[in-house]
């Protein structure tokens, strides 16, 4: 059985030439009506709900829209070959299966449908499993010094229950009704066609007598991996670490895909990052400007560094302590101190004091 793209456009009920407000006006009204907390016990306005996300995700980005219409304008799959062709698919639109790998759902379903070797030609055996990225978010400290970080990934695991089978334990599994037990299936129009896995029983070509009661018969459960990951020095906001095979399982035994983490810096409330050096401002009062001083300044490290503060020092200069700032490799930069001058408040004894001193040194002109 050919399996048919699903059609965006249809499911919000929108016209193909729809601009971005009739978009959004149609799937708020769609949203309003199938939402889960207004149809309390109903898995189909669920699944309705779901597909309405997906379609809007697509057709309100105006890229994913654009490479959506291109499959669309196709009839899906028909046309398209799996051998390169000069300029790309037919009608010279230079299209790519990659092309589809940011289309939310569907691209989830061609990405899943097709896996092609640098010929062509579909790859045999075990699939592997999905990439899985996750955000960590750590203190600038670890940033600049490096360490380790304890994470708790979500992720899907083969079922304890069944195995990995999908089938309730003590029950059979049976041959696929939708590939006749073959594992694939195959598809096309015209004289052109296309074998995949079939996606009823993920290739197996075998479907649950009974479906599992921990994994409704997927052979998989969402569960959260702990890992301690690996912080280098120097890592900014947006850096990602790949972990290999530290990702989701492979369907039918398939190989692990990787875990991706991207690091997110926190701002922290004394320091900030300027490249390799770390900047931060210190209050002193009058006396200390005008007289000089000694004060003692923290660092990232948690120490406390004597910073000398000469006579006469102005409010905002900034001074350098050498090696105090972020590790990268073999670099380091500095610690940048500015000092800020405070101005007190004074007993009247002080104030008097002032402005005799004020007066003498002729500072009220």
């Amino acid at each position: 059985m050919a399996t048919r793209t699903k059609d965006y456009y249809d499911i919000l009920g929108v016209a193909e030439d729809a601009n971005a407000d009739e978009i959004k006006k149609a799937y708020r009204k769609l949203a309003k009506q199938y939402h889960p907390d207004a149809n309390s016990g109903n898995p189909d306005a669920a699944e309705k709900f779901k597909e309405i996300s997906e379609a809007n995700r697509v057709l309100s980005d105006p890229e994913k829209r654009r490479k959506y219409d291109q499959v669309r304008k196709y009839g899906g799959l028909g046309a398209f070959t799996s051998r390169p062709q000069p300029g790309g698919a037919p009608g010279g639109g230079g299209f790519k299966f990659d092309d589809l790998g940011d289309l939310g759902g569907i691209g989830d379903i061609f990405s899943s449908i097709f896996d092609f070797g640098k010929k062509g030609t579909r790859k045999q055996g075990p699939t592997r499993g999905r990439h899985v990225e996750y955000l960590v978010e750590i203190p600038l400290k670890l940033a600049a010094r490096g360490g380790k970080v304890r994470v708790t990934v979500p992720i899907s695991e083969e079922c304890a229950t069944c195995d990995g089978t999908g089938a309730a334990p003590g029950t059979a599994l049976e041959d696929c009704a939708e590939c006749k037990g073959k594992g694939e299936v195959t598809f096309g129009q015209g004289g052109f066609s296309v074998t995949r896995p079939c996606p009823a029983c993920l290739g197996r070509g075998k479907v649950p007598e009974t479906p599992c009661s921990s994994c409704q018969g997927r052979g998989q459960v969402r569960t959260k991996k702990k890992l301690s990951v690996k912080v280098p020095s120097g890592v900014e906001s947006g850096a990602k670490l790949r972990l290999s095979g530290q990702g989701e399982r492979g369907p039918g035994g398939g190989p692990a895909g990787d875990l991706i983490i991207k690091f997110k810096v926190k701002t922290d409330r004394f320091f900030t990052r300027d490249a390799l050096n770390l900047s931060c401002e210190v209050p002193i009062n009058v006396a200390q400007a005008i007289l000089g001083s000694k004060i003692k300044v923290r660092t990232i490290d948690d120490k406390r560094v004597v910073l000398k503060i000469p006579a006469g020092t102005q409010s905002g200069t900034t001074f350098r302590i050498p090696r105090h700032g972020v590790h990268k490799g073999e670099k380091q930069g500095d610690q940048l101190v500015r000092v800020m001058v405070e101005t007190p408040d004074l007993s009247d004894d002080g104030r008097k004091a002032i402005e005799e001193l004020a007066d003498r040194e002729g500072l009220r002109h």
